[in-house]
C-alpha cells in the first residue's frame, strides 16, 4: 500500500524524524492561509500524488508570496500530472501540500528497503540525492551505498556513522545523521514498511538536516496490525478494477494486453503471461484467485476481467492442488454462465481429480476449449482472439 508525502511525514514526526512544517490543503484559499500560518516565505507548494517525479512534471513549485502560493496551488487542483511514474495518462492532482521553504545547501539520498538476495533490510544512501537519483542509479552505481542491517540486533549505530561518512558528512552532519538514520529504520520495522525512501535528505545553509522529501510503502499482509495506516490509503489513487478485487481477496494487476489471465498462484500467473507473450500476445492482467477458489470468487474474476474493455480472450489456468480440478471446473462453468461470456474462452486443469474436471467442462453445454499444458492453452487462445 502507498500513501501521500504529507501522510508519511507525519509517521515519520512521530518517530523523531525531522521534517518540514507543512499542511495538506484542498482548495487555493486555503492554501493562501496555510501559507500565512506557516511564517514567512518562501512556502513549497507541492502536488500529492502517489507517484515521484513530480518535480519535472511542474508539480512542485516554490512561492515567495501568499499569493503566489494560491496561484499555485489553484493551478495544480484538477491538473493531469504526468511523471516518468504515472504512465502517459497521468494523475489528477486532488489535494496539495503547504511547506516552508528551506535554504537548501546540499542534497543526499537514503532509503531502507527488503534486499531478497540478503533476506535483510538494507540501508541505501548517496550523495547524490535529487530529481536525478535513477541516472545515479544508472550510469554510476558506484556512488550508492548499501549497509545490510541484521535482523537480531537492528541497525547499529556504527552502521550509521560509516553510512554518514560515506556521505560525505563533516563531524556537526555526522552527529545528527546517526540518529536520523536510526529512527528511519525504527518507522521502517515498527510500521511494516516494504519501501522508505527520503529524496532529498538536505542539509541547509544553516547545518541542519533535514528530510524534505518522504515516500513509504508498506506490506499489506501487516496492515492488520495497523489500523491508523490502513485507513490513510486513498482509494482514489489506485485502479478501481485492482479496490474491487480486493474486496474479494483476488490479487489483481491491471496491464495492457489484450488476454485476460485466471490462475491460482503467483508464481503460476507469472507463468502464464509469459508463456501468452511468447506465443506473440500480451496478457491484460495479472490475476490470482488464491489456492481456495470459490465459486463466488470465480465469478468475481470473470466480471473483474471483463470489464477490461481490452480483453479479448481469457485463459484460465489452474493447477488443482488443495482445491481440486473438479472443484474448480464447476466454479469456472456456474461463473461463466452467470456472467455471460461472449468472448473465447480456454481453460487449462492440472492435478487432483484433472480428468473429472475436464469431463465437467466438456458436458457443461458452454465454448469452453480445454486446453492441455500451458503451452497449448497459449497456443489455443492466442489463435482463438487472432481468428
Amino acid at each position: 500500500m502507498n500513501i501521500h508525502e504529507y501522510q508519511a511525514k507525519a509517521i515519520l514526526r512521530n518517530f523523531g524524524v525531522p521534517v518540514p512544517e507543512g499542511h495538506v490543503v484542498y482548495n487555493s484559499n486555503s492554501a493562501r492561509d496555510w501559507a500565512k500560518r506557516l511564517g514567512d516565505g518562501p512556502w513549497a507548494v507541492k502536488a500529492q500524488i502517489h507517484a515521484g517525479g513530480r518535480g519535472k512534471g511542474g508539480g512542485v513549485k516554490i512561492a515567495k508570496t501568499a499569493d503566489e502560493v494560491k496561484q499555485y496551488a489553484r493551478d495544480m487542483f484538477g491538473m493531469t500530472l504526468v511523471t516518468h511514474q504515472t504512465g502517459p495518462e497521468g494523475k489528477v492532482v486532488k489535494r496539495v501540500l503547504i511547506e516552508e521553504g528551506s535554504n537548501i545547501a546540499d542534497e543526499f539520498y537514503v532509503s531502507f528497503l527488503v534486499d531478497r538476495a540478503t533476506a535483510k533490510v538494507t540501508l541505501m544512501a548517496s550523495a547524490e540525492g535529487g530529481v536525478n537519483i535513477e541516472e545515479v542509479a544508472e550510469k554510476t552505481p558506484e556512488k550508492l551505498f548499501f549497509e545490510a542491517v541484521d535482523p537480531v540486533v537492528g541497525l547499529l549505530p556504527f552502521q550509521a556513522r560509516k553510512v554518514a561518512f560515506k556521505m560525505g558528512f563533516a563531524l556537526p552532519q555526522v552527529k545528527q545523521a546517526v540518529p536520523i538514520l536510526m529512527n528511519l529504520y525504527k518507522a521502517f520495522v515498527e510500521s511494516d514498511c516494504s519501501l522508505l525512501e527520503i529524496n532529498p535528505m538536505i542539509q541547509t545553509v544553516e547545518g541542519k538536516l533535514i528530510c524534505l522529501d518522504a515516500k513509504l510503502n508498506f506490506d499489506d499482509n501487516a496492515l492488520f496490525r495497523h489500523l491508523r495506516i490502513r485507513d490513510l490509503r486513498d482509494y482514489e489513487e489506485e485502479d478501481p478494477m485492482e479496490i474491487e478485487a480486493g474486496q474479494y481477496d483476488l490479487s489483481y494487476i491491471a496491464l495492457d494486453g489484450n488476454i485476460g489471465c485466471m490462475v491460482n498462484g503467483a508464481g503460476l500467473a507469472m507463468a502464464t503471461m509469459d508463456i501468452i507473450q511468447l506465443h506473440g500476445a500480451s496478457p491484460a492482467n495479472f490475476l490470482d484467485v488464491g489456492g481456495s477458489a470459490t465459486i463466488e470468487r470465480v465469478t468475481e474474476a470473470f466480471k473483474i476481467i471483463l470489464s477490461d474493455k481490452k480483453v479479448e480472450g481469457i485463459l484460465v489456468n489452474i493447477f488443482g492442488g488443495i482445491m481440486k480440478c473438479d472443484v474448480i471446473a464447476t466454479g469456472v462453468v456456474e461463473a461463466a454462465k452467470q456472467v455471460g461470456i461472449k468472448i473465447p474462452l480456454v481453460v487449462r486443469l492440472e492435478g487432483t481429480n484433472v480428468e473429472l474436471g475436464k469431463e465437467i467442462l466438456a458436458k457443461s453445454g458452454l465454448d469452453i476449449v480445454s486446453a492441455d499444458g500451458m503451452a497449448d492453452a497459449a497456443e489455443k487462445i492466442v489463435k482463438a482472439v487472432n481468428g
